[in-house]
């Protein structure tokens, strides 16, 4: 690990990834419910930065794995911090899905 490892971004495709190797793990979108509409990753749900305050309605289970991904990385480390404050135990921010290179769907 070197001195300026924190500088760099998560990768989502390592994150996704991870995600996809851990039984009941969830993958959250943070985005808007239209951006999320124009393009999402297989398996994710939504939940935009703004209603954050819904998620124990969507994730019961605080101590589930959570994946949490937005468009550049910048709105999921946000909704880690919020998740986290709220007592999610098990929160991961993987990036941005501007950086993805695996399939998008639409809804």
């Amino acid at each position: 690990m070197g001195f300026f490892d924190f500088l760099q971004s998560p990768n989502i495709n390592q994150g996704v990834e991870r995600f996809r190797g851990t039984p009941d793990a969830v993958l959250l979108d943070v985005r808007t419910e239209q951006e999320y509409s124009e393009g999402h990753i297989p398996d994710s749900k939504n939940l935009s930065l703004d209603s954050l305050d819904k998620a124990a309605e969507i994730i019961k289970n605080k101590s589930v794995p959570i994946f949490v991904y937005c468009y550049s990385g910048a709105r999921s480390s946000q909704a880690v911090a919020y998740l986290k404050q709220s007592g999610y135990t098990n929160v991961e921010n993987i990036g941005g899905i501007s950086a993805w290179r695996g399939e998008v769907t639409q809804k």
